[in-house]
């Protein structure tokens, strides 16, 4: 049996790959252009790029592609062969100048107004921090993509900015504790990714899964996830099958895949890796959702990676566990044995309340999407409202901090079972909160608001960003202080007081808490227009241009892009709902009232005296229900059709919530109580139980 320590990175053009490949110049002057962002020049680049074409070749490849991620949210590549003619016979090369900038059409991708339709051209930067790979028998360059005039038209670019944006604001705080041995700071994120796996032949049934990732119809089965036997249970083979094909291929390509199990919802799924650089988490992040979908078909399985492919059981989120570390392997979120003692965690946890507080706008923006408003709010995730969770001690810290009173020490309590034969254990000084979005977990947060097909790149644009930003104000502080430890001490006092309102322990799921953050001042931005209306505002514009993550015109396109997606989502939803309803349901609801009244007609030739109250009560039903689903039917093709009319995207954005939306939930009320009823001989699609029991 080959062991996974054999094979593990053995598609990725690694460091240990790189010091056998390379000359020691060469690789050191790549390291330098790695570690400190310094350039690097062609003939270095040369050589790079001879050396993983050399690579790449012994391992089958005969193309290559720069692999870049654009606002779409899903990754691009066009491939070219590494052929070239010399004197008519064919000869494999590859350039410094082709590793390191690429030129792909970029007039098809989203630019939200950057671009004019008719300026194709655009650029892909390679990105040498995070490793080429070979997927598909091709050679995979991670890339940044811009436009012709600078701007960026992708996810990385804006999140390599932003890590260097904290990476900037964290060196001059850490420079005043007296780090002289530290050069950099990068943050770290591991991305835990839900997905549903469901049969591809009914999944093949299902318009509805097909065009929009979830269903739009679908009565609740008789079970459900209600008898909580699916969480942790035991993985049924033909799953395990599945990821254990999954496993290897993520480990071949580098992707430290740590962690897999059941989830709350029947055929609900979760996989974990370990924590990476955040550009290198983001790119495993979307290589993961990639091979889960094409090595579910190789098992007649189908991946779902929408956050609500079914009403009524567990969506899939994703959570983001970030934190902060230094070169020297100092994670800075690291509270150590005495908290209250260590001034650097506190001051750097500050900067975390701090940021969270005053840009929760822009947290909850970088999650919105059609898809996460589904979930977001149910007893299933975090609510819409952002709050930070830290636990009963680091809590009792910073009030003790703020009163300026002693904090007392509490001994870590032993962890008893009852059981005399089992260990005992020091228990965690507090417990998980699962409810929270936004919670620390012993030496990281963890953002739980993600959804499961998003990109973690924008969401960990906004918080690196709004950290540099908290960091950045205490760096000017701090360096202006006469008495350096009184003014840290102060600030740490000064910053718990503004801010403690973002903290909440409790259950993120209780009513109560909506009314209490309201008091608060805590946004409750429960859809995505409510959400994006913030998102230009001057604090927001003044942050990222201040930090150089986000031109102006940047931000402006983005706002374009996400709201545009927003609306087309809705419209494929709803015209797919037309689509349904229209050719498939309502005939079918149909061709079975023919048969109820024929029966019932059938039986009163034979004899008046004969019961036909089954039939007749039945068909009544059906007869209002398909009355009521043909009136929402209209309804809903006037939504779409007035969709048409109007032009300004934030007013078709309102359009879509407020009018569809409503449309798209009264017409499914109907149908699905009409699946309740109708003769499964009958009903034109799969059902909920089979596609929720059938793998």
């Amino acid at each position: 049996m080959q062991l996974v320590s054999d094979y593990f990175g053995c598609m990725v053009f690694d460091d240990s790959v790189m010091k056998a490949k390379l000359s020691e110049d060469t690789y050191n002057s790549l390291q330098r252009t790695i570690a400190h962002g310094r350039s690097l020049n062609l003939s270095v680049a040369n050589a790079v790029a001879n050396a993983m074409k050399d690579w790449a070749v012994s391992l089958g490849a005969t193309h290559y592609t720069h692999w870049f991620q654009p606002m779409t949210g899903i990754t691009a590549e066009k491939h070219d062969s590494f052929i070239s003619y010399d004197k008519g016979k064919a000869i494999m090369e590859f350039s410094g100048k082709e590793l390191i900038q690429g030129e792909p059409d970029a007039s098809s991708f989203p630019s939200g107004g950057l671009r004019a339709t008719f300026e194709a051209r655009g650029y892909t930067a390679w990105d040498a921090t995070s490793y080429a790979f070979i997927k598909d028998g091709v050679l995979c360059i991670p890339t940044a993509f811009c436009s012709y005039g600078g701007e960026a038209l992708d996810k990385k670019t804006p999140l390599l900015r932003s890590m260097e944006a904290i990476n900037r604001q964290a060196m001059r705080v850490l420079k005043l504790f007296g780090n002289e041995d530290v050069t950099s700071i990068k943050t770290t994120v591991g991305p835990e990714q839900e997905y549903f796996l469901v049969d591809k032949a009914l999944f093949e049934q299902r318009k509805d899964l097909m065009y929009t990732g979830r269903t739009l119809f679908g009565a609740k089965p008789p079970k459900g996830q209600e008898m909580e036997d699916h969480y942790f249970g035991v993985i049924k083979p033909r799953v395990q099958a599945f990821m254990k094909e999954l496993n290897e291929e993520l480990w071949k390509l580098g992707v430290p895949a740590k962690t897999e199990h059941n989830e709350t919802a029947p055929s609900q799924h979760e996989l974990a890796p370990i924590f990476a650089t955040t550009n290198i988490a983001a790119d495993h992040n979307q290589l993961t959702m990639e091979i889960m979908q094409k090595l579910a078909k190789k098992h007649n399985l189908v991946c779902l990676l929408h956050e609500k492919p079914f009403a009524g059981v567990n969506g899939s989120g994703k959570h983001n566990n970030w934190s902060l570390s230094t070169n020297t392997g100092v994670n800075l979120l690291e509270p150590g044995d005495t908290p209250y003692e260590n001034a650097q965690f506190l001051l750097f946890l500050c900067s975390v309340l701090k940021a969270v507080d005053d840009y929760q706008d822009l947290l909850r923006i970088s999650v919105a999407s059609a898809g996460n408003d589904h979930r977001l709010g149910a007893n299933e995730a975090p609510p819409a409202v952002v709050s930070i969770f830290l636990g009963t001690e680091l809590t009792e810290i910073l009030e003790a901090i703020e009163r300026d009173t002693a904090y007392g020490v509490k001994e870590k309590e032993l962890l008893r079972v009852g059981v005399h034969t089992m260990p005992k254990f020091p228990k965690d000084t507090t417990d998980r909160n699962r409810t929270s979005p936004f919670a620390f977990t012993g030496n990281k947060f963890e953002f739980r608001m993600l959804g499961s097909s998003a990109s973690v790149s924008g969401p960990n644009t906004v918080l690196n960003t709004a950290v540099a930003e908290s960091l950045r104000l205490f760096a000017d502080e701090l360096e202006q202080a006469e008495n350096f430890e009184t003014t840290l001490h102060e600030l740490i006092k000064r910053t718990i007081t503004q801010h403690k309102r973002i903290i909440f322990n409790g259950n993120g799921y209780d009513e109560a808490w909506l009314k209490e953050a309201e008091k608060r001042g805590l946004l409750n931005l429960k859809t995505t227009p409510d959400a994006m209306a913030y998102y230009l505002s001057e604090k927001n514009i003044n942050l990222f241009t201040l930090h150089k993550v986000y031109t102006e015109k940047e931000m402006h396109s983005r706002y374009e892009i996400l709201t545009q997606s927003y609306c087309k989502l809705i419209n494929i939803e709803g015209r797919t709902m037309m689509d349904m309803a229209k050719k498939d349901i309502l005939p079918s609801v149909s061709a079975y009232a023919q048969t109820l009244a024929n029966t019932m007609l059938s039986k009163k030739s034979v004899s008046k005296s004969l019961d036909v109250s089954y039939e007749e009560e039945t068909l009544t039903q059906i007869c209002t229900l398909q009355k009521a689903a043909h009136a929402g039917v209209k309804a809903l093709e006037s939504a779409l059709e007035t969709a048409y009319e109007i032009k300004d995207v934030t007013a078709l954005a309102a359009h879509c919530k407020s009018n569809t939306l409503q449309a798209m939930q009264e017409l499914r009320l109907a149908i699905d109580r009409l699946e309740e009823i109708v003769s499964s001989d009958y009903w034109p699609f799969p059902t909920y139980g089979e596609l929720l029991f059938s793998v």
